[in-house]
């Protein structure tokens, strides 16, 4: 058995036998979600209802890894298309650029074929609900609501 170092292809063997591989769409598509979600930003992969849907499917232990990405794959190459929500505050053309490079390099260095293109496409932007107290209650910020007078 070869051991293999992680993010290292596995060197050609001169006295390997012929054969064929074939990547799978599930192993690339595995791939390209586990790189996006490592990005940080992104919030979650794949639309709203999704999402929700999502959840429930975590809670009983049967993740959809595929929920928001697409791969296809060839003989040689393989593209991708990435949909997510954007965590607030981040620089949308930014973090889809980060995305896309990540995933690049995921897919290159595990998959092995030529990755074409990462369409990325940022869906919504997660806002943080405001906090609340142990009552339940939303805290108000602190300080005056009144405009202060100009010191003359």
């Amino acid at each position: 058995m070869i051991e293999q170092p992680p993010g290292r292809p596995l060197p050609a063997l001169p006295d390997a036998p012929a054969g064929r591989t074939v990547i799978g769409d599930a192993a690339a598509v595995k791939i390209a979600a586990i790189a996006a979600r490592a990005v940080p930003g992104v919030h979650a992969l794949g639309p709203g209802a999704g999402r929700a849907l999502g959840a429930i499917r975590d809670a009983v232990g049967a993740n959809d890894p595929a929920h928001g990405v697409k791969v296809e794959v060839g003989q040689t190459q393989l593209a991708v298309d990435i949909s997510l929500v954007a965590d607030y505050g981040y620089a949308l053309n930014a973090l889809a650029d980060a995305v896309r490079v990540a995933v690049y390099d995921a897919l290159t260095d595990l998959v092995g074929l030529e990755v074409i293109e990462v369409n990325v496409e940022v869906l919504d932007v997660h806002l943080q609900p405001p906090a609340e107290t142990k009552t339940g209650e939303r805290v108000r910020p602190t300080g005056s609501t009144q405009l202060k007078q100009p010191v003359e």
